[in-house]
């Protein structure tokens, strides 16, 4: 079984979660050994802290839900997640740089998150499937895997309500 449990990321990122969430987050991923802990990136210096003496990677959630901050806010953001002890970077695409066309500005955004963490997290991408065309999953995909990211996540799960996907 616990090699199995290591498939799996355990998450909290509701915007009110309390330092008793994360406890219990981090305890409950202890409890089934998870692989990790995904949360919002304020959290990170506290799981770690609470996951002291595992192997669960602490994951932060970078420009989640909405993916809507610049390049340079989401490296910064990455950087200091990494600093307080992040070991996973989830980062969300900007998805309305891709409706429009500005592939350039996309792949840039991938490849500087990459960077950022190189050495140092795993860089998981996140491209919320159920808002994208065929054409525009193909080449997040690919954009993904030029600029060395580590994993593509479908969805943050934030909008499956909007786009009735599961």
């Amino acid at each position: 079984m616990n090699k199995f449990s290591k498939y799996f990321d355990h998450t909290c990122l509701k915007p009110y979660a309390t330092r008793e969430d994360m406890a219990k987050l981090c305890e409950e991923a202890k409890k089934y050994d998870f692989m990790m802990v995904a949360i919002n990136s304020t959290q990170t210096k506290l799981c770690k802290e609470l996951l002291k003496g595992t192997d669960i990677h602490v994951g932060a959630a970078i420009s989640f839900p909405l993916g809507q901050t610049t390049i340079e806010t989401k490296v910064f953001e990455t950087k200091d997640a990494i600093e307080k002890g992040a070991q996973e970077i989830d980062m969300v695409i900007n998805i309305a740089m891709l409706k429009d066309k500005e592939y350039d500005y996309v792949e840039n955004e991938i490849h500087q998150i990459v960077e950022a963490a190189k050495d140092k997290a795993i860089v998981k991408v996140i491209i919320e499937t159920c808002l994208l065309t065929d054409e525009e999953k193909s080449k997040l995909a690919n954009f993904s895997q030029k600029a060395g990211a580590d994993f593509v996540k479908t969805s943050t799960g934030f909008f499956h309500w909007w786009c009735n996907c599961s």
